[in-house]
């Protein structure tokens, strides 16, 4: 998607001190994962021919934390954990054929698995990026999930925040392969799920929520003190294999932090933004430039013909997934916690969040008990109370997001960051 493209952007272009980004995730989308990895390394191809071009034209190269911290890149998860697979994007296909200057070359698969279709090796891939290219990422045929759990192994306990932007089903994997493992993260920021707007893909989900259900259920289950109470249910007419139960008892609560619709909405970029502040670039023929500029009209388009109001340069693109990238650079810098305009839970975080897995018109919801009730400290069986949704014991303990330092000027910072316009 595009939105996810920007959060690459924004992270691989932070200051060194700021972040390192030690592993790129890949699963599927409202794309297969093999095209997924494909828009990566064409934006990894972008990136080399950009550094290029603002080292001819006397510009200061930026990318410090890419140049500092070559992130690896694992292919994760091709489907969901038991539903069908939503593809939804065919403009991929067609920019590649319309741009292939802008594609690297089609050896890059075999960076990452055993071999293509036509037998290519991976020395022949190698030989074909230049070595430049090659320095920027790491390419690994590992699983994702499994190269999830050995950062987490390798760094300190509370020091590696994961910042999920698609489905959550690597996590998902991840977690039920080594619990106390995954439980080592510091936190993990998700974008996903609508708590009192609409959704996105139905009138009550979002799409990450919707992609896999299950794993989005499965991971924020790990917020609360008994997971089982809020682990979706045993599918009995799923043929393919199904992720283990979590042990009963677990050495701590997972730590996450959600960017439903409701926050992320609020902070956009207008086609009148990004040409104020691009246009330029692009016309002196920056290669990033360029490249994002044929991504971003393509989006405006469609917005353009979709949505009444969102023409011309009022056309604007929700921010979701840099968002919470935009978190992951700043929160931690946040000196005073109550201030107006930082980073603020909701009044009521932890929440007690569930993803629906089953409905047949709710699946990806996220439920919340909107009534009035009196909470209870004990976990017995209660008809008044089905579900557990009263228990402080049961249920999930979710930190919901709700304010940020600006949604005003987030999209012209972001675009300050990635092209190294800012003072």
């Amino acid at each position: 998607g595009v939105d996810d493209i920007l959060a690459l952007l924004l992270a691989l272009s932070s200051r060194s001190e700021e972040i390192e980004v030690k592993l790129i995730s890949l699963t599927f989308g409202n794309i297969d994962v093999r095209s997924c990895l494909r828009n990566l390394v064409s934006l990894f191809h972008t990136i080399e021919r950009e550094l290029k071009w603002r080292c001819e034209h006397g510009k200061p190269e930026g990318f410090d934390s890419l140049k500092k911290c070559k992130p690896t890149v694992a292919v994760g998860a091709n489907r969901p954990l038991e539903d069908e697979m939503m593809m939804a994007d065919y403009f991929r296909e067609a920019f590649y054929r319309l741009h292939p200057h802008l594609t690297p070359e089609q050896t890059w698969e075999s960076l990452f698995f055993s071999s293509t279709q036509n037998g290519t090796t991976a020395a022949t891939a190698e030989a074909a990026l230049d070595h430049s290219q090659q320095s920027l990422f790491i390419a690994s045929k590992e699983p994702a999930h499994k190269h999830m759990l050995r950062i987490l192994r390798e760094n300190d306990p509370e020091t590696v925040t994961i910042v999920a932007i698609g489905p959550l089903t690597n996590l998902a994997m991840a977690a039920a392969e080594d619990p106390e493992t995954f439980l080592r993260a510091k936190d993990v920021v998700v974008m996903g799920g609508a708590i009192d707007i609409p959704g996105n893909v139905t009138p009550t989900a979002e799409f990450n929520a919707y992609a896999d259900a299950a794993a989005a259920a499965r991971v924020f289950a790990l917020t609360s003190l008994r997971p089982a109470s809020t682990m979706p249910p045993i599918n009995p007419l799923l043929t393919t294999h199904q992720l283990p139960a979590y042990p009963p008892t677990l050495s701590k609560q997972l730590t996450l932090k959600l960017f439903p619709l409701d926050i992320t909405h609020q902070h956009y970029l207008t086609r009148g933004h990004f040409h104020r502040k691009v246009g330029a670039l692009a016309s002196a023929n920056s290669p990033l430039a360029e490249w994002l500029s044929i991504i971003l009209e393509h989006s405006f388009a469609t917005l353009d013909a979709l949505h009444p109001g969102h023409d011309g340069d009022k056309a604007s693109l929700s921010l979701h997934d840099p968002l919470c990238v935009w978190y992951a650079l700043t929160a931690s810098g946040q000196q005073h916690q109550q201030q107006e305009g930082s980073w603020q839970p909701s009044a009521g975080s932890p929440e007690d969040i569930r993803v629906e897995t089953t409905g047949q018109w709710t699946r990806g919801m996220c439920v919340v008990d909107r009534r009035s009730r009196k909470r209870r400290d004990d976990d017995l069986v209660s008809i008044s109370d089905n579900g557990h949704w009263l228990s402080n014991v049961s249920g999930n303990r979710v930190v919901r997001m709700v304010t940020s330092p600006g949604a005003a000027g987030f999209g012209e910072e972001m675009l300050d960051r990635i092209f190294g316009l800012g003072g």
